[in-house]
């Protein structure tokens, strides 16, 4: 029980700081109180206004927002998105593009399940759509998922990668980023050996710890200080009474985000006082820079409890994907496996989450797949968000991603004769 009473403290204390800025958005906000010749008052206010929008975030799911994005026949076409597999702890989720045809390119984007909602990859997808049938895991939060449910750990997250690659076919090409690119490594050698038809043509790991010992990470290095008794007593608790998941043993989001917010304290309380005084100006917007980062940054997923510890314990700590000694519904899976699904690698050169030389290491591993299917890339200057988000993604690493689709593809991708979208606005200089 006292599990649940800390989780529902940690709410009770995020609706807190929500409710205090609320108040004083509203009370220093009063149009009579600008006779007053003390900049206190605007401050308060602002001060107010960013903290209650940042703290609502956190309990808040982002909506996708991509409506529409240009076609080569220079018209708008609506975007919608549905649900082509629905389960319990995650969707296969398809982004529909009104009015055009199958582009050659039928790409699953394989979405983190570390703390962040799918839509994280949001400009990834934007950046995708106009040249790509696009499709993406949509994780649910555990905290809205009942304990009647059952479990979720690593192997019920592959099993699930490897249910969604068989309804999409074998014309499928996959992208992972960082988090589940071991996972998506071990569900097409799962396929290689149980399903061969299912695989799909091209596999593109994107920062993703497949041998975490291959350089060394803050991330990494918590992984071996901690001992899996200390995580279980101290980050994992029960879904408190407010959600449809009580009872769930979960790593909570808001305890996520505080480790994320600590990685950069400094950058990010500067962040939040230049957003403070520029609010008290009346230059801060619902889509500023700051904004467009931190509401997504801020909105945080619980994470089941055995999918969290047997992270850290089989991928981080035993390395199994790394030995080749993964285990998934009782069947050891053999990267060896692999010999006709084209992988390639991506690493930042400045990524400090999974360092170059980690995700790398896949290729070593496949020792049935010829070495022209085998291709690595690493973008000098970007980080770890930049190589699937930012600049470098968009300008560098996503047009060597789809030429290495298309060399390996059968069908003839659809030419685009429009320019692409224009590139996004810049979020906040913080590292993820």
């Amino acid at each position: 029980m006292r599990y649940m009473l800390t989780y529902d403290l940690m709410e009770s204390m995020r609706v807190t700081n929500q409710w205090m800025g609320a108040s004083a958005r509203a009370m220093c906000s009063y149009p009579a109180l600008g006779l007053v010749a003390n900049p206190l008052i605007q401050m308060t206010a602002a001060w107010g206004e960013v903290t209650e929008r940042s703290f609502a975030r956190m309990a808040a799911k982002p909506d996708w927002g991509i409506n529409s994005i240009p076609g080569t026949d220079g018209r708008d076409h609506v975007v919608t998105q549905h649900i082509v597999v629905e389960r319990p702890f995650g969707d296969l989720l398809r982004f529909d593009v009104q009015g055009r045809g199958p582009t050659g390119r039928k790409v699953l984007l394989v979405a983190p399940m570390s703390g962040h909602y799918a839509t994280l990859l949001r400009k990834t997808v934007l950046s995708l759509l106009p040249d790509c049938d696009v499709y993406i895991t949509d994780w649910h939060n555990a905290r809205d998922i009942p304990v009647s449910k059952g479990k979720f750990d690593i192997e019920d997250y592959t099993l699930y990668l490897v249910d969604f690659l068989r309804e999409m076919g074998p014309d499928t090409h996959v992208i992972a980023v960082c988090q589940p690119a071991p996972l998506a490594l071990a569900a097409t050698a799962y396929l290689a050996e149980e399903d061969p038809k299912a695989q799909p043509r091209t596999l593109t790991l994107i920062g993703g710890p497949i041998d975490p010992d291959a350089a060394a990470t803050d991330v990494t290095d918590f992984g071996r200080r901690v001992t899996m008794g200390q995580l279980e007593k101290f980050v994992i608790q029960r879904v408190g009474f407010k959600y449809a998941g009580a009872g769930r043993m979960v790593y909570p989001g808001l305890q996520q985000l505080s480790s994320f917010m600590a990685m950069n304290a400094e950058k990010h309380a500067k962040a939040f006082a230049d957003q403070i005084v520029r609010a008290s100006k009346g230059e801060a917007s619902d889509h500023d820079k700051h904004n467009v980062f931190y509401d997504e940054y801020l909105a945080v997923m619980d994470m089941t409890a055995e999918f969290y510890l047997s992270t850290v314990e089989r991928i981080f700590k035993n390395r199994e994907i790394a030995r080749n000694v993964f285990v998934v519904d009782g069947k050891q899976v053999d990267i060896g496996k692999i010999t006709t699904v084209a992988v390639k690698t991506v690493e930042g050169g400045k990524d400090d989450i999974s360092a170059p030389g980690q995700c790398i290491a896949a290729l070593d591993m496949l020792t049935g797949l010829p070495e022209e299917k085998k291709a690595n890339y690493i973008e000098p200057e970007a980080g770890h968000y930049g190589i699937f988000a930012g600049k470098s993604w968009r300008n560098n690493i996503r047009p060597l991603v789809l030429e290495f689709i298309d060399a390996n593809s059968d069908a003839t991708p659809r030419k685009r004769t429009k320019p692409r979208l224009v590139e996004d606005p810049p979020v906040a200089n913080v590292n993820v």
